[in-house]
């Protein structure tokens, strides 16, 4: 895959996929949105903003799409950091960049898991 291409997965990548991915941009980390509704996710871009444009596009809700980023290296549960600019929502309920619900949080973490397998 070429750097920087933003990627929508429907059906599930291998952890050394994600890698592969990381090794071409920012090294250690994969940048990600999650639509919840839709159990779909987006990779690739240089920018959470871009792969939830990308999500947009292909018919997702704004209300449906969170950022979190994933280090594919690490074996532990902190693999998947949920931290972006587009999860600041007060409208919502959230307000910062952290996913605050625990249940969302864990919603988002099992589709994550879902779609990058070991």
């Amino acid at each position: 895959m070429p750097p920087n291409e933003i990627r929508l997965l429907y059906e599930p990548v291998s952890r050394s996929d994600l890698a592969a991915i990381a090794a071409q941009g920012f090294g250690d980390m994969v940048k990600a949105v999650v639509d919840i509704r839709r159990a779909i996710m987006a990779i690739g871009g240089d920018l959470h903003s871009d792969e939830e444009a990308a999500l947009l596009d292909d018919g997702s809700q704004q209300h449906d799409l969170w950022g979190i980023n994933l280090y594919p290296f690490e074996q532990t549960d902190d693999w998947i950091e949920f931290d972006s600019m587009i999860n600041v929502r007060p409208a919502q309920g959230n307000r910062s960049r952290s996913v605050e619900d625990a249940a969302l949080r864990t919603e988002i973490a099992r589709i994550t898991r879902a779609l990058v397998t070991d």
